[in-house]
């Protein structure tokens, strides 16, 4: 079987339009990691209890390969820690953090971001104390939920992740030709192709 091409997606600092512009609650998140809904999950925590409605997962993680398709092309995707950084920092700075959808479909309110951090040693992290297995540069959030429907939703295993939503420059490697699409017109749909 032949390697699938790997496209490193990057943020242009320079483009407004780049970077994250909502975290999605999703089933099958691209990252394949599930959050953690602390209300079912026994830590030692204070400030956290089922009456809070706070969930925590890993938004991105770098130099995951995440395998995408566009007409037969399969290729992978990756964010390098750099990416995820920047990605994190902008998202905050732009005050994206009330910005949520479920299924990449649907604009939803009462989900926001209260806390965001990038892991920096996985073994002291707290996001160990939730299983979360996140490798150094992984891109932690804490979310709450205030929307009635979507925290029963989150407690009966609808939503099992967090996906992000924005747009991206990419660098390619070893891209194969698409006969039907001009290589421009591949990039712009490459950079919608986290939704």
């Amino acid at each position: 079987m032949n390697e699938l091409d790997t496209i490193e997606l990057f943020i242009d600092e320079h483009l407004e339009e780049e970077g994250i512009n909502a975290i999605s609650l999703v089933e099958f998140p691209a990252i394949e990691e599930n959050f953690v809904a602390l209300s079912k999950h026994e830590v030692d925590f204070k400030t956290i209890d089922e009456d809070k409605r706070i969930i925590v997962g890993l938004a991105l993680v770098p130099d995951k390969k995440i395998k995408r398709r566009k007409g037969d092309y399969m290729y992978n995707i990756t964010f390098s820690k750099d990416t995820v950084r920047k990605a994190s920092e902008l998202y905050l700075k732009r005050l994206k953090n009330n910005n949520a959808t479920l299924e990449h479909a649907e604009l939803t309110t009462g989900v926001s971001v209260i806390e965001s951090w990038i892991v920096e040693d996985p073994s002291k992290d707290k996001s160990a104390l939730y299983g979360l297995n996140a490798v150094q540069g992984a891109w932690a959030v804490t979310m709450k939920i205030d929307n009635d429907e979507v925290w029963a939703d989150v407690k009966n295993g609808k939503y099992l992740g967090l996906s992000i939503e924005g747009i991206f420059s990419d660098k390619v490697e070893d891209m194969s030709s698409d006969e039907e699409m001009t290589q421009s017109e591949f990039i712009n749909e490459l950079k919608k192709i986290l939704q």
